[in-house]
């Protein structure tokens, strides 16, 4: 396979077909999880929403097949995070959006960080110690392309979803903050610094007949 495909040739459709395939695997495992993008780790997806990022996708399967390694590492990527969305869909699906990333916000919270971190790790280096090897021991275009692909999947994992706990962790910080500060408020607020009145402020006579 050449590391050019020229525009129209028999390998740039292969290259479109196979981009389209796996793009299509993402965009409909996520659209089963989370139809919303409520659950959504990639931000730029996220911001971008379904209309744009079905339209930039379209533009990248067709600008990007001109580069086969590059279409089949990314095609690589697309269908390992398809997979692994799928994996959990239906829970996500049947609990809903916003009822699962409470549930998982919560379990997040009471697991340890370290342990968190650890499982991470593990997770995301074995993955990339299969394309590593991917790597290795081929010399093949397409042997590279999908070895970095792998590698290119268990950065992006890891990268998100650090990215999404340091977000849970800074949200959860600033709650804890307003949570102390509300009694601080109610405590020193000047309605309880003023002084008490000596006497109540209806004295028996204002009433008639007493």
């Amino acid at each position: 396979m050449e590391e050019f495909a020229q525009f129209g040739s028999r390998d740039y459709f292969l290259m479109v077909l196979l981009l389209a395939f796996s793009r299509g695997m993402d965009f409909l495992s996520t659209w089963i999880a989370t139809p919303n993008l409520v659950l959504e780790g990639n931000p730029i997806a996220k911001l971008l929403g379904w209309r744009w990022g079905a339209l930039l996708n379209v533009a990248i399967c067709f600008g990007m097949a001109l580069w086969p390694a590059t279409a089949i590492a990314v095609s690589t990527m697309s269908v390992l995070v398809a997979a692994r969305n799928f994996q959990s869909a239906w829970l996500m699906r049947t609990m809903g959006e916003e009822h699962y990333r409470d549930w998982h916000i919560a379990r997040i919270q009471e697991t340890p960080a370290t342990l968190y971190l650890i499982c991470l790790a593990g997770n995301t280096l074995l993955t990339a110690a299969v394309g590593t090897g991917v790597l290795f021991f081929t010399r093949t275009i397409v042997g590279l392309s999908i070895g970095m692909g792998i590698c290119g999947y268990a950065t992006a994992v890891a990268v998100y979803t650090l990215l999404a706990v340091w977000r849970l962790r800074r949200a959860s910080h600033r709650k804890e903050k307003r949570q102390q500060a509300v009694p601080s408020i109610l405590v020193n607020g000047p309605g309880l610094k003023a002084p008490l009145a000596d006497s109540c402020a209806c004295e028996p006579s204002d009433f008639p007949g007493k």
